[in-house]
């Protein structure tokens, strides 16, 4: 990606370019933090020393030099989940006199961090980013740069950086009980579940959920039947053929995304089977697509629009330091949306 900046100021990603080094072992090296060798921290000292560069430099611009602008950081523009979420960011940030710049990283975390460097050089006053992995090193740069932030949708599970992060997110965890609840309730003990990326905290919380419904019903299934789908609609669409063509295939699927789901729901029909006659099929987020007469598919709700504009809030709060600094963290309710892909209205609960 070719980086295009608003002047020659030297900037955290040239110091890390120069030393051979990631961007957060700068940032750890000139903030004195632990975890890198002294022969590491001193060459790194010194470049920063050479180049002019100044750690602190993007921190006194956004307190003096406010620009009205925010950074969002998302997967892809394209999924319903993030265009929502988008649409709640953009509008409550105009409405309170702020423009937002928009980056999509397709998933790759070196585009994140390319994204991050060109936010933070066009003075951004503060960043909203849904793209967070579990071990993310690029929140302990924004945390040492003193760079306003909030994570939503996702969060780093590293103790010290969950701590210190500001961030909306769903119960995740809830999400994924009530699913297998539900698809119990109505007689199904041949489940299988395609998870998101289990390097994100909200797929692992999810999985830790239906994990333990599972436990808690007394249904054990085969590892063949839980999958990895990343959240892709095409890998969905994989998964639930294999498992299709299997022995002993599920009765119904448990998608932790609706845009699996719907992937899923693609394979369930090329196979030639019915929803919800033959295979039971839900997700989880309530995208509008979801809702479409044909469609209606029975998901878990959250709140996508709601959850940009209170991220917007919280960050304007901490840019304009409107109230006392109190870290924000903020878990929505997951909530079971019933509709016609798991037979409810057919037969009710069997359990």
């Amino acid at each position: 990606m070719t980086i295009i900046r608003m002047n020659k100021r030297v900037t955290i990603k040239d110091v890390a370019k120069m030393a051979n080094a990631s961007v957060a072992a700068v940032s750890m090296s000139l903030n004195n933090r632990p975890g890198i060798g002294d022969e590491k921290r001193q060459k790194i000292k010194e470049i920063a020393k050479k180049t002019g560069y100044q750690p602190s430099l993007v921190a006194k611009s956004l307190v003096n030099k406010r620009s009205y602008i925010i950074g969002l950081i998302i997967n892809d523009i394209a999924d319903h989940f993030f265009a929502e979420l988008a649409k709640g960011v953009e509008d409550t940030a105009k409405k309170h006199g702020y423009s937002t710049i928009l980056c999509t990283t397709d998933g790759n975390l070196k585009t994140q961090e390319d994204y991050l460097d060109i936010l933070c050089s066009r003075g951004v006053d503060g960043i909203i980013i849904s793209t967070v992995v579990a071990e993310d090193p690029h929140i302990e740069f924004l945390i040492d740069e003193k760079i306003p932030f909030v994570c939503i949708n996702r969060i780093p599970l590293i103790p010290y950086l969950e701590k210190k992060a500001e961030y909306i997110i769903m119960d995740n965890y809830s999400a994924g009980y009530k699913g297998i609840e539900h698809l119990w309730k109505l007689g199904h003990d041949k489940i299988a579940i395609i998870t998101g990326s289990l390097n994100a905290s909200n797929a692992i919380e999810s999985l830790k959920g239906s994990k333990a419904a599972l436990k808690k019903i007394g249904i054990k299934i085969p590892k063949r039947c839980i999958k990895e789908g990343k959240y892709s609609h095409q890998e969905a669409y994989l998964v639930c053929e294999r498992l299709l063509k299997s022995k002993n295939p599920p009765t119904a699927f448990f998608a932790h995304d609706d845009n699996m789901a719907l992937g899923a729901r693609e394979a369930i029909l090329h196979s030639g089977l019915e929803i919800p006659k033959d295979i039971a099929l839900m997700g989880i987020d309530n995208i509008k697509t979801g809702a479409l007469a044909g469609i209606e598919l029975t998901t878990i709700s959250q709140k996508k629009y709601e959850m940009g504009a209170m991220g917007v809030k919280i960050l304007i709060n901490r840019i304009e330091e409107k109230v006392p600094h109190m870290v924000e963290k903020i878990v929505l309710d997951a909530e079971l949306v019933v509709r016609k892909t798991c037979g409810y209205q057919d037969s009710g609960y069997l359990r």
